[in-house]
């Protein structure tokens, strides 16, 4: 009598598969010169705000329009819509090269025909975006640390004010990384619905990023704290006056983007084809 075995193959759990996509994402990061060229970018940046930013007042004087430090890491006080735009210049430009970032790896991935051979084959979607929103993340979160060394660096140098709320300033920049999630599944997103037009994507990294919507709505609806708690994603709550609340505000804010923007991206990648 012969046994008939029947084998069963079962797909990867979840965990296995996002641990392999992530593999291969992380080693891709890790030999990519671009990701490295961004660390020395946001490093740098800070140091052209604090030693080139100046203007002249009324009796004529060349005044520098940052005295402290860690106004580059981030405003005195919460920042809203309709605030001195030049405020805006501190660790929340990080967001945006960490758009960019996004945007060069899906545009790679579909040019290369990668996510053909990546989605006919075992992956899930909603895999791919989480595996690229994570990558974002962790790219961003290391962009701010490199602008943080680079912001005490030319602080020493230019002689700017140290004194700050050490509390404040230490949850002001945890907040921002924490956002870095956030952001990064916000840009995972566009670049999943612009993935055939790479300018685009580019583009539309940029032009959110710089919050040009939330100054816009602030313009036409006037100062109000909620267009940042959720629209801007609350990182300009994270301030040199920040607490305890500012951080959970972040967390909480960061945790829900991230959810909605990755439901959303795994949404749109099943209703469209791999090309």
């Amino acid at each position: 009598m012969e046994k008939t075995q029947n084998l069963k193959f079962e797909s990867p759990s979840f965990t296995k598969r996002l641990k392999g996509m992530l593999s291969v994402d992380f080693y891709r990061l890790f030999h990519t010169p671009l990701f490295y060229i961004f660390l020395v970018i946001a490093a740098i940046i800070p140091a052209m705000i604090l030693g080139m930013t100046s203007m002249e007042n009324a009796e004529g004087e060349i005044i520098k329009l940052y005295e402290n430090t860690w106004e580059v890491i981030a405003a005195g006080k919460p920042l809203y819509a309709v605030s001195d735009i030049a405020e805006y210049a501190n660790m929340n430009m990080v967001f945006i090269f960490g758009g960019i970032m996004v945007s060069i790896f899906i545009g790679h991935d579909y040019k290369s025909g990668y996510v053909k051979q990546l989605f006919t084959t075992h992956a899930k979607k909603q895999d791919y975006m989480i595996s690229k929103s994570l990558l974002g993340a962790f790219s961003m979160a290391c962009m701010c640390i490199t602008y943080l060394l680079g912001t005490v660096l030319a602080g020493a140098f230019v002689g700017a004010d140290f004194s700050v709320n050490a509390g404040s300033l230490i949850i002001a920049i945890f907040g921002k990384m924490i956002m870095s999630a956030g952001w990064a599944s916000l840009y995972t997103m566009l670049n999943i619905i612009f993935r055939k037009y790479f300018g685009i994507s580019i583009a539309s990294s940029f032009f959110f990023g710089t919050g040009v919507i939330i100054v816009g709505l602030g313009a036409i609806v006037g100062n109000s704290p909620i267009l940042n708690v959720f629209l801007y994603g609350s990182s300009v709550n994270a301030c040199l006056s920040a607490n305890m609340f500012t951080l959970l505000t972040c967390i909480v804010v960061s945790f829900a983007w991230a959810v909605i923007y990755n439901i959303v991206g795994s949404i749109i990648l099943y209703r469209s084809d791999v090309y």
